[in-house]
This record gives structure tokens, C-alpha cells and sequence, in this order.
């Protein structure tokens, strides 16, 4: 594929990543027996954040403010990482699977530090809980993208991908399933989904991702929205390029299929959280270990076969 088609997947990210979150709003509205908000909701809230200003505690340092940057320069970046099927990532080369796993660790890094910088004893509570369930949540992602690597026989997430959906036989779907369940649980964790976290709550003492981002408005806010929108394709991504066989479709039925598969795995998190209510905290490590031992299973079953 030319270049310039490759760079329009990271464009895509850029403009539909919010279009996720509206998927899901209106999939939960819908089991809420309730009209809902608009698929372009999202949009309209960062329009409406950029035109306000920003509010800064004089106890807090630059850190604060460097933060929203930060977090959504690595998420623009991690969008450029990724392929779609046969579509290359404009960023690919072998070895990219873990910048792609310490860039989302830099995001979360600066968000735990711009948590702590506000002194606030509740941000200090999220920031703790979002470093215990994130260490629990990356075995889940190495050990899958394990499985992948030996299953395709590449070390870039460009080849990974595109080997795992043109070689599905002996026993791949298995692998695929089983990765695919894992990283669905490491999506909802990684995003503060239910029934890990609530996006939607005011409640500090059960909060984890959002009372982290509690003193910031305007402009940064909508920095941390869309980061956290870009966030949730990042993972839908690669959902959809193990779950659906893109590389083995016409180029040009490629990207109607792969936005198809984006909007079934919007759907699917918005009855997931429809359906569920939020765990209790010393109920989510449970979860993470049960996801990490999916791919665990994965990889012995791929070493014994």
C-alpha cells in the first residue's frame, strides 16, 4: 500500500476516535430505555472545553499543566503504531510492540504524577490504585503479544497482525479467541470501564481514572478527553485486527470491515456496562489475574502444539 494511505490510518484515529464513545453512550442509553445523546457528543464537549480556560491550584507545579500534553502526544503517537490488516503502520519497524507498551506507560506515568503534584489526598488514592491494577494489567498484554509473535513468526506489531489474520489454522482461532477475551478485559481496565472503573462517577472514594483528572477544566481537560478517546481505538484496534481477517480480505473492503469491527467492539463494551455493575476493588485483581491467565493459556497451548 502507498504511504499515503498508510498515514491516513493514524488520520482516522485522530477524527473517529470519539465517535467510540458515542457509540457507547447510545448503546447504554438505549438499554436504559432512554433516547440518548448524540453519536457526536463527544465532539461537541471538547469543542466546548477548548473555548473555556484552564483553572490551576497555586499548589500544584508546571508538572499539572505539561501533563495533558504529555498524555496525548504519546496517544497520537501510539495511533501511528498501528495497522490495520494490510494496511502498514506508518511507524513499523521490529521491536515496536514495546514502544507501544512504554508509551501508554509514559501516559500513564505523567497522569499518576499530575495526580500527585495536586497534594489532593483523593487524587493520591486514584493514582495508587491506577499503578497496583496497571501492573496487573501488563502481563495480560506481553503474554498475548507473545502468543502473537510465536503464532505469526514477526516481531512487528505490523507483520504480528498481519501474520495472526492470514495464518488462522492449527489451532490459531483458538489463540486468537483466548487473546482476543484477554485484551477485551485489558481494554475495559486500561480505559476505566465497568466493571473495573465508572467513567460516569462522582463518587472520590470508589473513583480510579477520573479523580486523577479531578482539578483539571478547559482546554486540558479536553486534552485528557480526547487522549482518552484515542486510547479506547488503540485497544479496539487491535482487537479487531485479531478477531476479524483482514488480511485476507480485498484491499478496498478493508477499511469499511475494520470500522465495522470498531463499532461492534463499541457496542459490545456498551452492554458489557449495561449489563454489569462496578466491582468492588478487591474484586478487580481477581479479574486482571483471570485475564492474564487467558493468554497464559494461550502460550502453553501454542508451546504444545
Amino acid at each position: 500500500m502507498t504511504s499515503h494511505l498508510n498515514w491516513g490510518l493514524p488520520l482516522a484515529a485522530w477524527l473517529l476516535s470519539p465517535v467510540i464513545l458515542g457509540i457507547i453512550n447510545r448503546v447504554k442509553a438505549f438499554f436504559g430505555g432512554r433516547k440518548g445523546p448524540s453519536l457526536w457528543q463527544p465532539y461537541y464537549d471538547l469543542f466546548k472545553l477548548l473555548r473555556k480556560g484552564s483553572v490551576y491550584s497555586r499548589s500544584t507545579s508546571g508538572i499539572l499543566r505539561a501533563a495533558p500534553a504529555v498524555i496525548l502526544a504519546c496517544m497520537a503517537v501510539c495511533t501511528a503504531i498501528l495497522p490495520w490488516g494490510a494496511f502498514r503502520a506508518p511507524v513499523s519497524f521490529v521491536g515496536d510492540v514495546v514502544l507501544l507498551a512504554y508509551l501508554l506507560g509514559l501516559a500513564r506515568f505523567a497522569t499518576v504524577l499530575a495526580a500527585l503534584d495536586t497534594g489532593s489526598s483523593f487524587e493520591g488514592m486514584g493514582a495508587s490504585r491506577e499503578v497496583q491494577y496497571a501492573a496487573l494489567a501488563e502481563p495480560s498484554f506481553f503474554l498475548g503479544m507473545l502468543v502473537l509473535v510465536l503464532h505469526s513468526g514477526f516481531q512487528g506489531l505490523s507483520g504480528i497482525l498481519s501474520g495472526v489474520s492470514a495464518n488462522t489454522g492449527h489451532g490459531g482461532n483458538l489463540l486468537l479467541l483466548l487473546v482476543a477475551g484477554s485484551w477485551f478485559v485489558l481494554l475495559l481496565t486500561e480505559n476505566s470501564r465497568i466493571p473495573i472503573d465508572d467513567p460516569n462517577t462522582h463518587l472520590e472514594l470508589t473513583m480510579i481514572h477520573e479523580v486523577m483528572v479531578l482539578d483539571y477544566s478547559g482546554p486540558d481537560l479536553a486534552y485528557i478527553l480526547y487522549a482518552a478517546a484515542l486510547k479506547l481505538w488503540i485497544f479496539s484496534t487491535l482487537i479487531v485486527n485479531l478477531i476479524f481477517p483482514l488480511h485476507s480480505l480485498p484491499w478496498w473492503s478493508q477499511i469499511p470491515t475494520f470500522l465495522l469491527g470498531m463499532a461492534l467492539v463499541a457496542v459490545l463494551v456498551g452492554v458489557v456496562e449495561s449489563i454489569l455493575a462496578r466491582l468492588r476493588l478487591l474484586q478487580i485483581p481477581k479479574i486482571l489475574i483471570g485475564s492474564a491467565t487467558l493468554s497464559l493459556i494461550a502460550l502453553i497451548v501454542k508451546w504444545m502444539g
